[in-house]
């Protein structure tokens, strides 16, 4: 059926209107009163119905040939189109094979969730709930946003909420906070993005009314540009992964002066005397004044006491951005604020206190709804094996080692099989030629992909799965007052299936498709989750589901009040104490002592990072690499398309740098370069630009990855084949991708030509 009309639908960059004419989507139009919409919804027309589209289930030639024994041409052969049957059939006999040989930790199932908005066709949901009614599989935990804030936040304050949210809300800092100090910045561009999806994009406004209001701004970071000029941001041009000296000189200088709250330290807090001691520097020899701080920051002595003063002197919020803490010891300096914010004294009181990463999401700093989104239940894995999530290299390159994770010596299994549902690890993965290498270890990949993505060209059988814009969904998100319809706009491309019909296929070979699907249909799903969602609505304010989805979106009530992150705790911390041993918050750790980790000690410390510009290794790469997210996509996502497209120089990923870096190597805006250290090299395009400190060199993540020449050369600008792949520490194991040292050198060879958008194709199998 060829469809034409305006569908209502949704992505994680925001509420839309699909318009197509004669079955092709011809523009995304934003949904009404979004005061700032985001651009990357220009991509959706031209990479939907793009070049660089799976339309068939294809098979690797020399894999359909030999099995397992062509592993190390994976990334490389060619392709053959087979029938759905066929395709269906190979995975259900490998996934049965590999588990009677091998049992089932032998199968990887991957997923990272960003590929749909919907709560239904959440790639992750449909892939779990199959591997788990099929034996189980190995699986991740954590993400690659802010892992480890995700393990040290349950030590020190006993809950997510200061990351995950809900943080204390706009309208609070708006009337109560006089002083917004943001380590990292308040890049808005990446709160273009909201997992389920946003309706409205209301982070710029409430900056905006923070400013009106007087709040003034501090810019902690290396890049000027990470708060807009018009907050009039103070701007402290702080060295990356320096961070944690700069926050402990600030408690130190709190406490020699006297401005610390120590009445709230006693009341509140446990462990203070053995972090005051480390201030002081009574183990190591060491007080941590702004004058040791200065030569590691690059922030003159004066000006860090200037800034304590400051925030002791009025009610102050203290934020930290998401980045921060994928960094070799990224959980120091979320460890650090936490102390700092304690030691000011205004945890719980409205406008004051501290959060990590506001405008890191769309829905970060707004109220919470009364009632969430509707979600799929995965079920329940049947087997413990599981992995953190930066660590798929080791996964696959260590069957049988062993390594640390929050207290625990853990093993990993023998991965005879990768699936991989939803994401692109070469995209959000350190060190791709290490992970290409590791790639070609097990002996299957299989990929449900809607794209040729990297990831789909390093598999044995790609499924090719539906976008959002071929199916129907519910998009909405926990942190968003907005349910959205998520009505099908366009017929499937090619012979794109949903995931859930590839899983419904694989759950019937495997004798289980009563239990997967339970005897419904898309919509059957979609009305039965809506309406176990009504049942749950404490504002009982939901329309029925017939008159949502020709409504095309409902909005659901928040509370009036605003929210102050732990008032509850502020108030009573008795009766309403944290989930952590003391059930106050942990300056010191004893729990976290007790694992002997030397790169995680007891409490907040300074460890300096194995690459930055403090290091030896400096002295061979003397710039610092910082890839932040994208302006002009989500991740890799529609890479090819739109706005991202056209942020390209010669079809290079954009890689910013400081006036005098740029002379020092005779180069100008538009200069084609290579950025290389012994992990790899890439191609990028110059730009200069003030707005960043001497040293330090920015390439966005995501440009899609393509190798010249499997481990050499990548053509197109992929940050990740630069960066390291090590945990940030013992404790959590996280990705530590901001600590990454390159050097730069003008390219003086012919330009080469991009690879094609998609694997060569043999003519038949």
């Amino acid at each position: 059926m060829r469809r034409s009309g305006r569908f209502t639908h949704c992505a994680h960059w925001g509420a839309f209107y699909a318009v197509v004419e004669d079955g092709r989507l011809v523009d995304a139009l934003p949904f009404e009163g979004d005061p700032t919409p985001s651009p990357i919804l220009s991509n959706l027309p031209e990479a939907v119905q793009g070049p660089a589209r799976v339309r068939q289930p294809m098979v690797r030639e020399d894999w359909l040939k030999r099995r397992g024994a062509s592993r190390e041409t994976r990334g490389t052969g060619r392709f053959v189109p087979v029938g759905w049957d066929q395709a269906l059939d190979l995975v259900a006999e490998e996934l049965a094979r590999v588990r009677a040989e091998h049992g089932p930790a032998s199968v990887y199932s991957g997923s990272y969730g960003w590929s749909s908005a919907g709560r239904f066709h959440h790639a992750k949901s449909q892939l779990q709930r199959y591997m788990n009614l099929t034996g189980g599989s190995t699986v991740s935990i954590q993400n690659y946003s802010y892992a480890a804030a995700i393990t040290i936040l349950p030590h020190v304050v006993g809950s997510l909420a200061p990351v995950g949210g809900p943080l204390s809300s706009w309208d609070d800092l708006a009337a109560n906070t006089k002083l917004f100090v943001c380590f990292g910045g308040l890049p808005l561009k990446n709160a273009q993005v909201e997992p389920g999806g946003i309706g409205h994009h209301t982070t710029e406004s409430w900056v905006r009314r923070m400013r009106e209001a007087g709040v003034a701004f501090v810019n902690i970071g290396p890049h000027r540009a990470d708060l807009p000029e018009w907050t009039e941001a103070d701007w402290l041009p702080l060295r990356p992964n320096t961070d944690t000296a700069l926050i402990l000189a600030l408690c130190q200088t709190l406490v020699a002066e006297n401005r610390h709250d120590q009445g709230f330290l006693d009341r509140y807090c446990a462990g203070v005397d053995r972090f005051l001691a480390y201030l002081a520097g009574e183990g190591d020899g060491t007080a941590k004044t702004p004058e040791w701080a200065e030569p590691i920051t690059g922030l003159p002595a004066a000006t860090i006491r200037d800034l304590a003063r400051r925030m002791a002197g009025t009610r102050t919020m203290i934020n930290l951005a998401w980045g921060l803490q994928r960094a070799d010891h990224g959980e120091q300096p979320y460890w650090a604020a936490v102390a700092l914010a304690a030691m000011l004294g205004q945890i719980g009181l409205p406008g004051g206190g501290f959060a990590f990463g506001y405008s890191a999401m769309g829905g970060n700093g707004q109220k919470r709804p009364l009632s969430g989104p509707p979600t799929h239940s995965q079920g329940l894995n049947p087997i413990d094996s599981w992995i953190p999530l930066a660590r798929i290299s080791d996964l696959l390159l260590n069957p049988g080692g062993t390594y640390q994770y929050d207290g625990e010596t853990r093993t990993y299994p023998d991965t005879r099989l990768v699936y991989w549902c939803g994401g692109n690890p070469f995209h959000h993965h350190q060190d791709l030629n290490r992970l290409v290498h590791a790639f070609r270890q097990p002996e299957t990949v299989v990929v449900n992909e809607s794209y040729w993505t990297a990831t789909a060209r390093h598999a044995d059988i790609v499924l090719p799965a539906t976008t959002t814009l071929e199916r129907n969904d519910i998009g909405g998100s926990r942190q968003d007052d907005f349910l959205i319809a998520m009505q099908q706009a366009i017929d499937p491309v090619g012979e794109a299936r949903s995931d859930f019909a590839i899983f419904t296929g694989l759950a019937e070979r495997a004798g289980v498709a009563e239990a997967f699907t339970e005897g419904r249909g898309e919509m059957d799903w979609l009305r039965l989750l809506y309406e176990r969602g009504r049942t749950r609505d404490r504002s009982n304010s939901l329309p029925d589901f017939d008159t949502f989805w020709q409504a095309g979106h409902v909005r659901l009530p928040v509370p009036d009040q605003p929210h102050v992150l732990f008032a509850d705790f502020r108030a009573d911390p008795d009766r309403r104490p944290l989930k952590t041993p003391s059930g106050r918050i942990e300056l010191f750790s004893e729990k976290i002592a007790g694992f002997g980790y030397p790169d995680c000690p007891g409490h907040p410390a300074w460890l300096a990072p194995v690459e930055w510009l403090g290091s030896p290794r400096a002295e061979r790469f003397p710039l610092h690499l910082l890839s932040p997210q994208p302006a002009g996509r989500l991740h890799s996502q529609l890479d090819g398309a739109g706005a991202s497209r056209r942020s390209k120089i010669q079809g290079r990923e954009p890689v910013r740098m400081a006036p005098s870096d740029a002379a020092a190597r005779g180069l100008k805006d538009g200069d084609i370069v290579r950025i290389w250290n012994e992990r790899g090299q890439v191609l990028a395009g110059v730009i200069v630009t003030d707005d960043l400190i001497p040293g330090v060199v920015q390439l966005a993540t995501g440009a899609w990855y393509d190798p010249q020449t499997p481990f050499g050369l990548d053509l197109r600008g992929n940050a990740n084949v630069l960066s390291l792949d090590k945990g940030a520490s013992s404790l959590s194991q996280a990705p530590s991708a901001q600590s990454c040292l390159v050097e730069i050198e003008r390219w003086t060879g012919a330009l080469p030509e991009l690879g094609p958008d998609r694997p060569p194709v043999s003519r038949a199998a």
